[in-house]
């Protein structure tokens, strides 16, 4: 088993992506392991001497007023647990778990959460053996983080609760078991709120997202290159010396990988003079593919600085022996930026739809009613579009930010909420969305292309077109057309559709 030592300063989006997807395991630095007792600690110091601390010796919430006596802090961080695991919906997907698992232990190792190193140990365990908590999608407003699905992983260190284990869903103690490990004996004075109070879920589906919404934004690009192609479009709004006039980094990105996947191009050459200019959607590509790219910058940013953050609360400074309380557990920071990304991917399926509509018309493209021969018996390619439309207008609805909402919790005391897992979430959906309709470009695109036969097409677009062409045929009567599109989504969301067009032409920006 490949293992990703955790130190809390050093994770990475891709060391994400290697664990929950392709079976990394984990362990803790040696520095976690000199820096965690130090807090857990000074935490028991505390509880035993009975010092007024908010979450190890008083309720929680609006109940921070209540005292809780030392005796039963264990008892109290157990409760805090069980009443908090009240989540609803489907359960996340194992790879978002398997995320989520990984940035609590990360941000844990750092010492200032009062974890003791048994608890993370167990935590590592359950990881590296493939113990993945079950944990309801729905249920937390992203403060004080995400208590409700972060209680669902942390129950079942106790033993409680289920999880998937081997493909199953059973029972946590039936898991152990067959794993030959035991449950906790019992939780800290802090362990349940250093467990539960924090935006690692949050996080979690926001990296896979935005690893995934990086992917799809080279894809579209090959994607609209093709389309450029099949539309003999010009290739002028391409030239370096327009972006060099409006430099924003994404938009001259994108214009240099259109330039590079056409290159040699003999369908450019022979209809390059035949008008002046395209429509918009082929003409702005660099411009609104590249403001899509800067806003991911921007996303990116933002989490890679969170899951490398301490985002609990209270937090403990051994150095100084103080307990502060805060508010690093509001994932505002993130709620926003994932608005703003699934902004940015809405937009890229917005535009591949229009270019999907516009080569299946016959009236703007010049090719083919529907892309097929014998239109009116054959519909041809006429309903993928229908589909980009449903897609595309399912993602202006999810687009509408979460973050600017707000509903008061526990009593008025957690009276502003970020929204920020469902910000996550829809993020989540807008690009499982854009995939579906970059595919459907895809498979348009092809067809289309088809009908510029013999001349070739460029160097990086022929390479994916004919990446393509090895699982779909060129379609000359009607078909069942869904199974063609999974077979293009899966060599999209694989990444061997650009993959291809590097291995021609090197590496996309």
């Amino acid at each position: 088993m490949h293992i990703i030592w955790l130190n809390g300063h050093s994770l990475t989006i891709e060391d994400i992506v290697r664990v929950a997807r392709n079976g990394y395991g984990v362990a803790l630095d040696p520095s976690a392991r000199a820096f965690v007792p130090r807090g857990s600690s000074m935490v028991e110091k505390w509880a035993d001497a009975g010092e007024t601390i908010y979450g190890i010796t008083t309720g929680f919430g609006d109940l921070a007023s209540t005292s809780i006596s030392p005796e039963l802090s264990e008892k109290l961080q157990e409760n805090l647990l069980k009443s908090h695991s009240c989540g609803v919906g489907e359960p996340f997907p194992e790879e978002i778990v398997r995320a989520a698992m990984l940035l609590r232990i990360n941000t844990l190792t750092r010492g200032y959460s009062g974890i003791r190193l048994k608890t993370l140990d167990q935590m590592v365990a359950y990881l590296n053996e493939g113990i993945h908590p079950v944990i309801p999608s729905q249920g937390s407003v992203g403060s004080s983080g995400d208590l409700c699905p972060l209680s669902h992983l942390a129950i079942t260190l106790l033993g409680l609760g289920e999880v998937f284990y081997r493909g199953r869903r059973v029972p946590t103690l039936r898991a152990l078991k067959e794993a030959g490990l035991k449950p906790l004996d019992g939780l800290g004075p802090k362990e349940g709120l250093a467990l539960n109070n924090g935006t690692a879920m949050t996080t979690a589906v926001s990296a896979l997202s935005l690893y995934d919404a990086l992917e799809l934004a080279k894809a579209v690009d090959v994607a609209a290159a093709l389309s450029l192609e099949a539309l003999h479009g010009v290739p002028d709004a391409f030239d370096p010396r327009i972006h060099e006039l409006r430099p924003h980094i994404g938009q001259k990105l994108v214009a240099s990988n259109i330039r590079r996947l056409i290159e040699g191009s003999e369908i450019v050459e022979a209809y390059r003079d035949k008008r002046v200019q395209d429509a918009y959607s082929l003409r702005c590509i660099p411009q609104v593919h590249g403001a899509s790219r800067d806003a991911m910058d921007f996303v990116r940013q933002k989490i890679e600085i969170e899951i490398n953050s301490v985002t609990d609360n209270p937090l403990i400074f051994p150095a100084e022996g103080e307990v502060l309380s805060g508010g690093n557990f509001h994932a505002q920071p993130i709620a926003l930026a994932m608005d703003f990304l699934g902004i940015a991917v809405a937009e890229l399926a917005d535009i591949s739809e229009r270019r999907v509509a516009r080569l299946v018309d016959h009236k703007l493209s010049g090719l083919p009613r529907f892309l097929i021969k014998n239109s009116g018996l054959n519909s041809g390619l006429m309903i993928p579009q229908y589909t980009c439309a449903a897609l595309v207008s399912e993602n202006k609805v999810l687009a509408h930010p979460a973050s600017v909402d707000s509903i008061p919790t526990s009593a008025n005391q957690e009276d502003h909420v970020s929204m920020g897992a469902y910000a996550a979430r829809k993020a989540r959906t807008i690009v499982e969305n854009a995939q579906k309709v970059a595919a459907i470009e895809f498979l348009v695109a092809a067809q289309a292309l088809d009908f510029s036969a013999p001349l070739k097409p460029g160097k990086g677009t022929g390479a994916a077109y004919r990446r393509i062409r090895d699982e779909v045929p060129f379609l000359e009567e009607d078909v069942i057309l869904y199974p063609l599109i999974d077979v293009v989504l899966k060599l999209l969301c694989s990444g061997e559709v650009v993959a291809f067009a590097e291995g021609v032409i090197g590496e996309l920006d």
